[in-house]
């Protein structure tokens, strides 16, 4: 089975799902609530934290496009969201006190390389960036395992990403994403989950939400996503550019316990176990006789009948082999039949 492994964690489909609590820039490019969601997430049991990492200089030109779940131009956000290269480290040293795993998401050349200088033990590369091929060949270069993001992008505008992460021999997931803020239930598929995991069955395959529940990602869980990933915030009346799709600590705590809990019912087959045997003394049927039958008298629906418990020597289900068979000996009123008393 695929598998990659951060920092000692293990994530792949032997393993339960690694939930990502994605503050992203829902900070404001406030430290102090970077540190705050950091401490508010770890006290929720969380195991990794992901922010982004922007330098906006070489990661677009001025633009006054405005996105969709937004009123401001993308590069007015980011300018006021981002953090400096000494906050992010502020922000990775306070995540790994905490025992958590430390991600951040690099929008371009420059930050993949502070990214580096700091250490990082693996990438996330947003779904913007899952065609921009050059950026993965260049974060690919690190040798480090790497988590890609699929929104916005189909089976074949995926491929080449997946063929430059294979080529560099690095352990990879890829997570089924619908970019929109917020994505109805309508749009989110599923579906493609099992596409990921036909397609490219050497990676770890994951789910990335922006939907307003919880719901989608325990769906994901249950198809086998390996990895949850949901907006993270401590508070959602906190302003934030993705506080309306964010997680609370207290839902996180639920993703991460209903997520394991699914994890445990995941494979197996339909058979019958034998811890289950208590139950079927009882609650199976057994023949019996449902009035005395005399020595030579022949068995009908008349004197025999199914009733618990099952612990009789034939089962309800061998009910219509005894019907025309001749008693041996007298039988009894709701005696359990034994094959030895009939010919």
């Amino acid at each position: 089975m695929p598998e990659l492994v951060i920092l000692g964690r293990r994530i792949g489909p032997a393993h339960p799902p690694l939930v990502i609590a994605e503050v992203g820039i829902n900070h404001e490019g406030d430290v102090r609530k970077a540190l705050q969601m950091v401490d508010a997430a770890a006290a929720a049991g969380a195991e990794c934290v992901k922010f982004q990492c922007h330098v906006i200089e070489d990661e677009m030109i001025p633009n006054d496009v405005i996105p969709g779940n937004a009123t401001e131009s993308i590069w007015d956000i980011m300018a006021r969201c981002r953090l400096t290269e000494e906050e992010d480290r502020l922000v990775k040293k306070r995540t790994e006190e905490k025992g958590m795993l430390y991600l951040s998401t690099p929008f371009s050349r420059a930050a993949a390389d502070r990214l580096e200088a700091m250490g990082v033990a693996a990438y996330k590369i947003g779904s913007g960036e899952c065609n921009n091929y050059p950026l993965i060949r260049h974060i690919a270069s690190f040798g480090k395992p790497v988590i890609l993001s699929t929104g916005m992008n189909d089976l074949k505008s995926v491929a080449p990403a997946v063929q430059i992460l294979r080529d560099a021999k690095l352990p990879f997931a890829l997570l089924h994403c619908t970019s929109m803020y917020p994505t109805p239930y309508s749009h989110v598929r599923l579906g493609a989950i099992a596409d990921l995991q036909r397609a490219f069955p050497d990676a770890v395959i994951g789910y990335s939400d922006h939907s307003l529940s919880l719901f989608p990602c325990l769906g994901a869980a249950a198809l086998g996503a390996s990895i949850l990933e949901r907006h993270f915030t401590c508070d959602r009346s906190w302003p934030g550019p993705d506080t309306p799709i964010s997680m609370t600590p207290d839902e996180m705590a639920q993703l991460i316990e209903g997520s394991k809990a699914i994890h445990q019912c995941l494979g197996g087959g339909k058979t019958i176990l034998p811890e289950e045997q208590p139950t079927i003394d009882f609650a199976y049927a057994s023949v019996v006789s449902i009035a005395d039958i005399r020595a030579g008298e022949k068995c009908t629906a008349a004197n025999l009948w199914v009733k618990r418990p099952g612990t009789g020597e034939i089962p309800a289900a061998r009910f219509e082999e005894l019907l025309g068979k001749t008693a041996k000996i007298d039988i009894p009123m709701n005696a359990q039949l034994r094959w030895d008393w009939l010919v």
